[in-house]
């Protein structure tokens, strides 16, 4: 349709400035979306078992507390300091079930008193949320990433230290280990520590402990794990073998010399395709016990590689190649296990994702489980998104080499921008509660499609 230009521009020359008063407007209309998830997972009451063992010395409640901070970080903000901008709001009041929300002082000082106890149950409760969607899904294969990543602060909070920080040297830290779902792109688990230990500290006992909680929620589904060189120990592939979940682990060449002579001493190489070729055989470092199955892996590279010199004495190089070794206990075709130990790549997108849409790189408090619930608080809320989409729309992948999302996810920023920050406005025609939004197509019909679902699934 051709519009004239006429109907098209308007002269606006006068400044309109706002005029404040107290009425039931809201900027965050679209939360009802997240008040109709909490209201189907019960997650008020379920957040509440989790601090049955401490009184509160705020009327509030610990769980609302940590409701306030999930929503916090769906609606897009970062700092406690933030909820001044939105202490008002009736929207996120009715989503927390309060009149009033509690104030800055008030959520720092309930952080500050809670216990290693309600970090462990409160982890346990995202944990719980995400099997059970796994469960509900039926998937056949569950896809385990493990990776470290850094919590930085200016501060001296309890429990960090000063350690490897390649973007803040110098900076105390907590350096968190975390259990990320490929199937569903979800935090499955997380182990904090201080900064100052190695990827690989209590890394053992995590991993088995994500394997059994896998296992008994979903006792026929095959359980896969992939983790980066800092994981490769003897202790932990075979903690790992006896367990029965396959595995492919990044091999580094720096700790086990021999590698670079069995590479550049070999004559021939099976081809992938183009740019890949390969050799496997059983190895096992010169003190190990077992061997296991090694696949070296060489790739075409169009540009010489660059680097610190003293790397030459360990790595393997050819001008035009570069190497990589794998070890794992599949029984696969060698390009399948490839692709698959390169799919672990997708979980440094989602831990970016928690640092810059879920705050989890944020330090608020001075104490250790402050901290701790914080994180979770979180992950929950990058949980709970995922989980949002995964109950209102169809799978749109198909299990991939490569473990890829079974869902095309969009971040919570984006949820956010697009749907959470709605004006509306509440009133009450003949008595009966009432949210109007602006008339727009495109929410209009977002809007229906989760109702639609939400109903249904509930």
């Amino acid at each position: 349709m051709k519009y004239s230009k006429k109907s098209v521009h308007s002269k606006t020359k006068k400044i309109l400035w706002p005029e404040f008063e107290d009425q039931r407007l809201s900027s965050f209309s679209g939360i009802a979306i997240f008040q109709a998830l909490f209201s189907r997972l019960n997650l008020k009451d379920r957040l509440d078992s989790c601090f049955k063992n401490i009184l509160s010395s705020s009327i509030y409640g610990k769980n609302v507390i940590v409701l306030l901070l999930i929503i916090h970080f769906i609606i897009g903000f970062r700092r406690l300091r933030d909820l001044d901008y939105y202490k008002d709001d009736p929207m996120i009041k009715r989503a927390l079930g309060l009149k009033r929300l509690p104030n800055v002082a008030t959520v720092s000082r309930e952080l500050s008193a809670c216990d290693e106890k309600n970090v462990e149950q409160l982890q346990a409760l995202s944990q719980e949320i995400v099997l059970d969607r796994v469960h509900a899904e039926k998937l056949s294969r569950i896809t385990l990433d493990f990776d470290g990543t850094v919590q930085s602060t200016t501060r001296r909070a309890e429990g960090t230290a000063v350690g490897y920080n390649k973007k803040k040297k110098g900076a105390r830290s907590y350096y968190p280990l975390l259990c990320t779902l490929a199937q569903t792109s979800q935090v499955l688990n997380f182990y904090h520590r201080p900064g100052n230990v190695h990827d690989s500290h209590g890394a053992r006992d995590f991993m088995l402990a994500s394997i059994v909680s896998a296992r008994l929620r979903l006792p026929k589904s095959v359980i896969e794990l992939r983790a980066d060189s800092a994981f490769f120990s003897e202790e932990i592939i075979e903690s790992l073998n006896k367990s029965r979940a396959e595995f492919t682990i990044s091999v580094p060449f720096a700790r086990f010399s021999e590698l670079k002579s069995l590479i550049e001493n070999r004559q021939r190489w099976n081809k992938l395709d183009d740019e890949l070729s390969y050799f496997e055989m059983d190895w096992k470092p010169a003190c190990w016990d077992n061997c296991y199955r090694f696949l070296f892996i060489r790739t075409k590279s169009k540009i010489q590689q660059k680097g610190p010199i003293q790397l030459d004495l360990f790595e393997p190089y050819e001008y035009g190649y570069e190497f990589k070794v794998i070890a794992t206990n599949k029984f696969a075709k060698i390009k399948n296990i490839l692709n698959f130990h390169n799919g672990r790549g997708s979980q440094e997108g989602l831990i970016g994702e928690l640092k810059t849409c879920a705050q989890c790189d944020l330090i608020p408090v001075r104490k250790k489980c402050g901290n701790q619930i914080f994180f979770t608080a979180g992950v929950l809320a990058h949980n709970l998104g995922r989980e949002l989409q995964m109950n209102t729309l169809e799978k749109q992948r198909n299990t991939t080499t490569k473990r890829t999302a079974l869902w095309k996810f969009r971040k919570l920023s984006t949820l956010g921008s697009k749907l959470i920050r709605c004006a509306g406005r509440l009133t009450r025609p003949q008595g009966k509660l009432k949210l109007t939004i602006n008339k727009n197509s495109v929410i209009m019909d977002e809007f229906s499609r989760f109702r639609r679902k939400l109903d249904k699934a509930a």
